[in-house]
């Protein structure tokens, strides 16, 4: 079984962290009796720091027990650093993407990893990412845009053209939503994260930005947010607007399986509506763990998602 929305620290940036706390303003906070510290970042969506974050061999025992036999691990969208200056972005990414090049390189069975890339200075984020993959990880989570930049914007061509020259998976992982309308009882979680992702997503279909890249493998996180839900109103928006149809060589339900949607949405049903929106080849396992919301263990399903994404290579030597 495969678990490709799954999240990791290693030790090398942990003691990062520490020995840049008062540069980005990290803080590890004891809220609870019965659980870990929650380490904040720039005072912005802390979260509980489980040992199952930062301990290598529990992490492989808690996959091991569930039966996962090989994860694509992400960096946490908690440590991408797009508000911080280039140094302060471009550091961080490198010592992370390192620490999980060695990782992966020890267990290259078990672990497949993509990197981190300071998205906010896209030159150096294409340079970062081909680093990035040439040290052997398979392409860079992404978040859905920087402020009021959406990822279709010229603004981010430098490193999609590099990304596309590489063959790059970009794994693109929403944030917290900023929403003020969503700041009570964890809306900013329960559905600003889908929300941000259904925008990113509808965002890159209707941009074109697919036909312009044709060698990228875009991952959306949680099952896509809420577009394959409504994807029927995209394609009467089609029929009916030029806005809409401008930049497309098909409908926008044909597009829909360009991309690649992980597990993480808790309900069978929903699991089983997504396969059929898109292909059995376009669903890959993911639990998102391990944080608070994580979908453990993740839904077993076909492994034509896994060959499609990683390829025959690493599947079949799985």
């Amino acid at each position: 079984m495969y678990d490709f929305h799954t999240h990791f620290i290693p030790e090398d940036v942990l003691y990062w962290l520490k020995e840049n706390k008062k540069t980005v303003h990290a803080e590890w906070i004891k809220k609870e009796k019965n659980k870990e510290e929650f380490l904040t970042v720039n005072k912005k969506w802390g979260f509980e720091l489980k040992k199952s974050f930062i301990d290598l061999e529990l992490y492989q025992q808690e996959q091991e027990k569930t039966g996962v036999t090989h994860s694509l691990i992400s960096p946490i969208p908690q440590l991408f650093m797009y508000d911080f200056p280039l140094d302060i972005s471009i550091d961080i990414s490198r010592v992370y993407n390192q620490a999980l090049a060695d990782l992966v390189k020890d267990t290259p069975e078990k672990f497949s990893a993509v990197g981190t890339v300071p998205l906010a200075y896209p030159v150096k984020a294409a340079q970062v990412l081909h680093e990035a993959m040439n040290i052997g990880l398979k392409g860079a989570i992404i978040g859905p845009g920087i402020g009021q930049h959406m990822l279709s914007d010229p603004f981010f061509q430098p490193f999609f053209e590099e990304a596309n020259r590489m063959k790059a998976i970009l794994f693109i992982h929403p944030l917290l939503s900023e929403d003020p309308r969503l700041k009570r009882r964890m809306m900013p979680n329960l559905i600003g994260i889908p929300w941000e992702t259904t925008v990113c997503a509808t965002d890159i279909l209707l941009s074109g930005l697919i036909d312009q890249y044709p060698n990228l493998k875009i991952l959306f996180a949680h099952g896509g947010g809420f577009l394959p839900y409504q994807i029927g109103r995209l394609d009467k928006g089609y029929e009916q607007w030029k806005p809409v149809s401008s930049q497309l060589q098909a409908p926008p339900s044909e597009y829909l399986r360009c991309f690649w949607y992980d597990t993480v949405l808790w309900d069978q049903n929903s699991i089983d509506f997504l396969v059929k929106t898109v292909g059995e080849d376009r669903v890959v396992a993911g639990s998102d763990y391990p944080f608070d919301l994580c979908a453990w263990p993740p839904i077993e399903i076909s492994d034509k998602g896994a060959h499609s994404l990683l390829g025959e290579v690493l599947v079949n030597n799985k």
